[in-house]
């Protein structure tokens, strides 16, 4: 199983990822804790946007002063992979 499995933070990223056009890090950060209704920890959220790119879930690319990040295929597939098991489990 793959360790971006393992992690539902990172799942969610990669779903406000997919879901935005080239987020910055801070805005998924709020997405997140808005869903959540809850704070997240910044170490704990950068270490997870750092773990997607290096992993090669995520792409980031500098926007001024900022970093915007884009979902790769690695990326789609996993989250695509992840919802037909959803699915899966939730019919039965």
């Amino acid at each position: 199983m793959s360790k971006w499995l393992r992690s539902g933070l990172r799942r969610d990223i990669c779903v406000v990822v997919a879901n935005e056009d080239d987020p910055t890090a801070q805005h998924c950060k709020a997405t997140l804790e808005s869903k959540y209704d809850a704070r997240i920890e910044p170490k704990t959220f950068y270490g997870a946007m750092e773990a997607l790119t290096d992993q090669g879930y995520l792409t980031s690319r500098v926007d001024g002063v900022t970093d915007r990040y884009e979902l790769t295929a690695a990326g789609e597939r996993a989250l695509r992979d992840h919802y037909e098991w959803l699915q899966e489990s939730l019919s039965e």
